[in-house]
């Protein structure tokens, strides 16, 4: 949606009762057709499958701890499908981005859109340059060539393929690719799959006390998606058509659900319930993604001792699956590899570019910037080309360890999901009419979400200061 305005304008809405459906919110697709809908969960999935929560953590994780840690992960998944589904539903009922929601919050003006930008440009470097470095490791076992110059030919194709197409080029290419990674992760977890009773044994909360949070925060906080990952579905909703959203297209405004029509409220009901079946789509595709990658991280590297090194996951991931099923076994989990981390790299430079774009036009627009430099399709590029590419090149040049930087992302990630969760959870209720609002449900399971993650980035913080025992430190 465009921001041309400098604050949103009230949506122009005629509440006649009688005026014909086509002037209203659109019917939202019913049978068959919603199968035909179900788009934004396919980029959700390609945004995670193949980032760090779900191959460069889960193996470690796995060999580390075995399957202790399966009901973290369930939680873990469990709350950010309600956290997604509060961040879907704001974006279906007004057809604007979550950003378009924060800088109405009262308070000083654009409060909450500086606490959300301004750490995520540090993020989003580190991520990129931690995914596309992953990537790398994987090419240079199939093409001879430095990990670092596969590196940047990898952020130059995912920027060429963004520069130059569209929301449905990165529908399709996400859909394909994430199909792909993921029949690939389940095919080979089932050749190893271990006995039901030790995948049961992980169902019951238990944290070892050596524990090393600097390992689990980032996976926990990754997995799926994180912050970021998790306000990118506001950008994927209304790209697709849900709801509101052309409406407010037409209108460049930010349509207001309380000025609706009873009908039209009706009919974003329906176009909740049709997110919702997106939402769970993406969320079940990624956690059956992370899962198959904690499998083999588990009964392939546990056994030999093996915690991959910072490049080396592929490599050693690949290794071993070759004493399963021979070079065939080496050579499909290098590809599946390559392929998850290209295409969450092509994902991600989306949506920080949309997030960061968004987040800086309306900074810029309240200190009276004008022209292109307010124009969030002009950003954009910027961003994508400036920091999302030759920013993330020179810092992997100079650090080249994809795990330090998504650990350090992760962290980041993690302290700010509990912020999202209260902004949006207060959006929702004050922006929304009742009968659009959460129900007590989720309104408190998307609360717990938030007190989960932000339990973990505190246990992390003093891991990290001293004050607890870390499994590779002292006390205080």
């Amino acid at each position: 949606m465009s921001h041309s305005n400098e604050r949103l304008k009230s949506a122009q809405i005629n509440n006649d009762q009688n005026r014909t459906d086509s002037a209203t919110i659109p019917k939202p697709p019913r049978g068959k057709q919603r199968l035909q809908w179900v788009g934004p969960g396919f980029v959700f999935i390609a945004a995670s499958a193949g980032g760090a929560g779900e191959i460069l953590f889960p193996p470690r994780i796995g060999s580390l701890y075995g399957y202790v840690f399966i009901w973290a992960m369930l939680t873990a998944v469990t709350l950010k499908w309600f956290v997604n589904r509060e961040i879907g539903r704001f974006a279906v009922c007004t057809g604007a981005t979550l950003l378009d929601g924060f800088k109405q919050l009262p308070g000083p003006q654009n409060w909450a859109v500086w606490l959300i930008i301004f750490p995520q440009f540090f993020v989003a470097v580190g991520s990129i340059a931690g995914l596309a470095g992953a990537a790398a490791t994987a090419i240079v076992l199939l093409l001879p060539g430095d990990p670092r110059f596969w590196m940047i030919m990898v952020v130059i194709s995912t920027m060429a393929i963004l520069l130059w197409g569209r929301y449905g080029w990165l529908e399709k290419i996400s859909t394909v690719l994430a199909a792909l990674l993921i029949s690939a992760a389940i095919i080979t977890a089932i050749t190893v799959f271990p006995e039901f009773g030790s995948l049961a044994a992980g169902l019951v909360p238990s944290v070892p006390s050596d524990v090393d949070y600097s390992e689990i925060l980032p996976w926990l906080s990754f997995m799926l998606a994180g912050a970021a990952g998790l306000m990118w579905y506001s950008y994927w909703i209304p790209e697709r058509g849900y709801g509101a959203a052309e409406q407010a297209r037409e209108n460049d405004t930010v349509v207001r659900p309380a000025e609706l029509t009873q009908q039209e409220r009706n009919r974003l009901k329906g176009w909740v319930s049709q997110m919702t079946l997106d939402n769970t789509v993406g969320i079940v595709g990624g956690l059956l993604n992370v899962t198959a990658f904690l499998i083999l991280g588990a009964e392939l590297l546990g056994p030999e001792g093996l915690v991959p090194a910072e490049n080396d996951v592929a490599e050693v991931l690949g290794r071993l699956l070759g004493e399963v099923w021979g070079p065939v076994g080496f050579w499909f989990m290098i590809i599946a590899v390559f392929i998850g981390f290209w295409q969450t790299t092509l994902t991600n430079q989306d949506g920080w570019s949309r997030l960061l774009a968004d987040g800086s036009g309306i900074i810029l627009r309240r200190f009276q910037v004008r022209g292109r430099w307010a124009n969030e399709k002009f950003l954009q590029k910027v961003f994508l080309i400036v920091l999302l590419t030759g920013v993330t090149s020179v810092l992997y040049l100079f650090i080249g360890k994809p795990v330090r930087l998504l650990q350090l992302a992760g962290a980041i990630e993690a302290a700010h999901i509990p912020v999202v969760v209260g902004l949006t959870l207060y959006l929702n209720h004050t922006v929304l009419p009742k009968d659009l609002r959460p129900s007590a449900t989720s309104f408190w399971a998307t609360v717990l979400a938030g007190v989960f993650f932000a339990v973990f980035a505190v246990i992390y913080l003093l891991q990290t200061t001293g004050v607890i025992w870390s499994s590779s430190g002292s006390a205080a």
